[in-house]
This record gives C-alpha cells, structure tokens and sequence, in this order.
C-alpha cells in the first residue's frame, strides 16, 4: 500500500465560521497508480491533494504514506502547480537542477548529467540555455515536470498543472505526463475540473461532490495507453463521469457500430 487516507474531515475557521473542507474521506492509492481527484471548484480537492501531501493539517482521520503518518511535506515526494515556480533568472538547465543541489552525494557533474537526463525526456534539450520568459506556458510546464523527475520522487502531486494553458498544449502536456507515467511508473495524484482530462490520464478517477468535500464515487479507467480521445469506449467511459455529476454531455455521444 502506498498511500491510504481513513475517515478523513477538514475543518477551518474564516471570519469567525467554521468551514467544513472535507468530510469523512476514505480513499487507497497503489504504487504507481495514476489517480485524478474530479469535481467542480470548492469541492475539497485542492484541500485533500495538499493533506496528503503534509501542506495542511486534518482534523479528523489518518493519512499514512508507505504506512507513516502524514505530518509534514516530504522530500520524497514533489508537488507541480499552476504556476511553474520556476526561477526566472535560472535558465532550464539550472532550474532542473534546483532539486538535486541539496543531495551532497551528488557532484556537479552528476547533477548536471541527471538535469539533462530529464530535460532529454521532456523535449527541451535544444532549450536548456533559455530563461523562463523565453519559453511558452507549455515548455515552462514541462521544465517543472523535469525538475520534479529529477530528484527521482514516490510520489507526484499535480494541482491542475495544465489549467492556464490553451487547448492545445493541454492536450500535448497530457500526451506528455501520460507518457512518463508509462516510462517512469511514478504514483501521480492529479487534480482537476475537466471530466476528458481525467478519462485520457488516470487509472481510477475519484468523483468529489462540494459542501462538505467528500467522494462519491471511485470509476475504474479500464481503457489501454496510449488512449484514444475519439474511441466509443473513451466517450462511453466519458457519459458515465458526466451522469455522475447528473450531467447530460452538452452533445451526448452516437455510437455507431
């Protein structure tokens, strides 16, 4: 087992009111399992990606990884946001390279073969030299991507890494992270909004439901890699996650056999 969360609550005050995050969530990962959390905004899923991965304290239940409690961050696992937190006057090569100065094991020249290693995978090796400012939304995504590979983590956490992007590097960024999934094997746990998203990336989508944050249903991703967005049994599995929102899909699929 690697992470398991038991009867998980969050609770917060603002402004004197006490607001309920997250309610009694139970939920079991396997090692390299890729996992998305899915709901619309305010239903906890920002909230239980950042207890699991020790940024927030809950207030009720148990998270263990690799059966330790969670307490704190973890140097051992990475967490992507949406805003790169990349370091604009490093150029690629030594923001990749960021995560793996505080290794001593490690000299100078093995953390600059191992930065380029992964900045090889993702594609930017003829831009190592640029600025962050040089690159488009979609390069700097696949710098942080690099950087979090680099020093060899459990487990990935993404915070609807692809958000700001346009539709098409969104779709190229999925291509991407589903990929390195095949090659590496990392644990991912992925949050967004977006129902395709969740159907072409994970293993198991976790269906979130607001006010109070809590699952509601966990769908088993029974489709091959690499996926096809325009097969009967992507859009099949796609009608499913909609209907359980109690959604209609805006044009509701015709199979024709």
């Amino acid at each position: 087992m690697q992470i398991q969360i038991k009867d998980v609550s969050q609770q917060y005050v603002q402004k004197g009111v006490t607001f309920q995050a997250l309610s009694h969530v139970n939920l079991d990962i396997q090692k390299g399992e890729f996992i998305c959390l899915l709901g619309p905004s305010g239903c906890g899923k920002t909230t239980l990606l950042n207890a699991i991965a020790g940024f927030v304290p809950i207030t009720q239940g148990s998270i263990t990884i690799n059966g330790v409690p969670v307490k704190e961050p973890s140097i051992q696992n990475v967490t992507i946001f949406q805003n790169y937190g990349l370091l604009p006057w490093r150029n690629v090569q030594k923001n990749v390279e960021l995560g793996l100065e505080s290794n001593k094991s490690l000299s100078k020249q093995d953390i600059h073969a191992i930065a380029s290693q992964y900045i090889d995978l993702v594609g930017l090796e003829k831009f190592k030299n640029h600025h962050p400012h040089q690159l488009s939304g979609g390069m700097q995504q696949r710098v942080s991507i690099a950087r979090a590979l680099a020093v060899n983590p459990e487990i990935i956490f993404m915070d609807e890494p692809f958000g700001a992007l346009d539709a098409l590097t969104r779709m190229k960024m999925q291509d991407e992270i589903a990929q390195i999934q095949v090659t590496q094997k990392k644990t991912i746990l992925f949050v967004t909004h977006d129902i395709d998203e969740s159907v072409y990336l994970a293993d198991r989508i976790v269906v979130m439901t607001p006010n109070p944050g809590k699952i509601k249903s966990i769908i088993p991703v029974d489709l091959g890699r690499p996926r096809d967005r325009t097969s009967v049994d992507f859009f099949h599995l796609r009608d499913r996650v909609f209907e359980e929102f109690g959604m209609v899909p805006e044009e509701k699929t015709e199979y024709f056999i």
